[in-house]
C-alpha cells in the first residue's frame, strides 16, 4: 500500500494535464501512505516487543520509528543534493518527484524481509489453536473502541511533531520564512539525525523510569514551548534560529516517541494488539500527521500569524497528554480490580 501510494503521487500528471484530478490523486495517495504507515508500524512494533530481552522493551521497540529516520536523512540529503543541482523552476516542475521514485525501489528488499522474519513465539502460541477470523478481530476492536480512541489521541501528538519538524520543514523555512532552500533541508538533515538518537534514549529512559513519566513530561513540555519557541524563530528568521528550534522539538519528538510506540503496544488488549495499535496509528496519520502541512499553511493564510505551526503542536499535545492520564487511570483501575494492587 506504501509503494502504490508512493509511486502513484510520483507518476501523477500536473494541473495543467487533468486538471483537479492532479490534487485528488496525490490526496488519495497521501491517504494510502498514511494508512499503511499505520498499519505497518503497529506490526512492526508488536513484532519487536515480542522479541525484545526482559526490561528493554522500550529500548527495542524504539527502534522502529528510529529506522524511519534514516529515511530522513537520507531525503534531506537528496533534497540538498537535488536543490544545488536544479534550479527553483525545475524543482517545481519535475524535480520533487525524484526522491518519491527513488524510496520506490526498495520496495522489493521489503518484501523479501516480510517474507523472510520467523514469527514470535508469543504469536505462535496464541494462534497454535486457532487463528482468529476478520469478523472477530473487527468485533474485538469494536469493543475495545475507547483504548484505540486514547491510542489515537496519544499518536496525534507524534505524528503531528514528526511531519512538522521533517516533511514540513523545507516548505516553512523556504516559503514562510524566506530562508534559502539548501538551509531548510540542512535542518531537516540534523533533525533526522536529531531524532535518530533520541528516539533510543527515550524508549531506554521508559524502561528505567516508566512510560507514564516520559509521556506526561514531554507532552507538557510540548504545550508550554511550542508556541513561545516558534514565536521565537519567526521574530527573527535565520538557519541558526530554524536550527536550534527544530531541535528542541525533535528532542520532545524524539523523547515522546520513544515511549509511546511500546506503551501502546502494552495498553492495547492481546487479542486486538496489532489489529487495534495499528488503526490507530493510522487514523492518527491518515487525519492528522499527514495533513500537518497542509494545516499548518492554511492557518497561517487564515490568521497571518507565521508562528501559529507551534499552537496546533500545542494541541496535539494536549490530546497526547489527555490521553496519557486517561489511559493511565484505566490501567490502574484494571489493576485494583484484579487485586494486583491494595486498595
Amino acid at each position: 500500500m506504501m509503494a502504490v501510494g508512493t509511486l502513484s503521487i510520483a507518476v501523477v500528471p500536473g494541473y495543467a494535464t487533468i486538471g483537479l484530478m492532479a490534487p485528488v490523486l496525490v490526496l488519495i495517495g497521501r491517504l494510502l501512505q498514511g494508512f499503511s504507515a499505520g498499519v505497518e508500524l503497529g506490526g512492526v512494533s508488536v513484532y519487536l516487543s515480542e522479541i525484545a530481552t526482559p526490561g528493554n522493551k522500550g529500548f527495542y521497540v524504539s527502534w522502529q520509528s528510529g529506522s524511519q529516520q534514516v529515511a530522513v536523512i537520507f531525503a534531506a540529503l537528496l533534497g540538498v543534493t537535488l536543490a544545488s543541482l536544479l534550479s527553483p523552476a525545475q524543482m517545481d516542475a519535475w524535480g520533487w518527484r525524484v526522491p518519491l521514485l527513488v524510496g520506490c525501489l526498495i520496495v522489493p528488499y521489503l518484501f523479501y524481509i516480510r517474507t523472510s522474519l520467523p514469527e514470535t513465539e508469543a504469536f505462535l502460541e496464541q494462534t497454535r489453536h486457532r487463528r482468529p477470523t476478520a469478523g472477530e478481530i473487527l468485533r474485538s476492536v469494536a469493543a475495545n473502541w475507547q483504548v484505540v480512541l486514547l491510542g489515537m489521541m496519544m499518536v496525534t501528538m507524534t505524528t503531528v511533531s514528526f511531519y512538522l519538524i521533517t516533511a514540513y520543514t523545507p516548505t516553512y523555512g523556504r516559503e514562510v520564512l524566506h530562508l534559502a532552500s539548501t538551509d531548510a533541508l540542512v535542518v531537516t538533515l540534523c533533525v533526522g539525525v536529531s531524532n535518530l538518537v533520541w528516539l533510543p534514549v527515550g524508549g531506554a529512559i521508559s524502561d528505567r523510569l516508566g512510560r507514564f513519566p516520559v509521556l506526561v513530561a514531554c507532552t507538557v513540555l510540548a504545550i508550554a514551548t511550542a508556541y513561545p519557541v516558534i514565536s521565537w524563530l519567526v521574530a527573527a528568521p535565520s538557519f541558526d534560529r530554524l536550527l536550534l528550534s527544530l531541535l528542541w522539538l525533535s528532542f520532545l519528538y524524539g523523547s515522546y516517541n520513544g515511549a509511546m510506540v511500546v506503551y501502546l503496544t502494552e495498553i492495547m488488549p492481546a487479542e486486538v494488539r496489532t489489529s487495534g495499535f495499528s488503526l490507530a496509528y493510522s487514523l492518527a496519520t491518515a487525519t492528522f500527521g499527514g495533513f500537518t502541512p497542509a494545516i499548518c499553511t492554511w492557518l497561517i493564510e487564515v490568521t497571518g500569524n507565521r508562528a501559529i505551526p507551534g499552537l496546533w503542536l500545542s494541541v496535539a499535545a494536549v490530546l497526547g497528554l489527555v490521553a496519557t492520564l486517561l489511559s493511565h487511570r484505566r490501567a490502574m483501575a484494571a489493576e485494583r480490580a484484579a487485586g494486583v494492587l491494595v486498595p
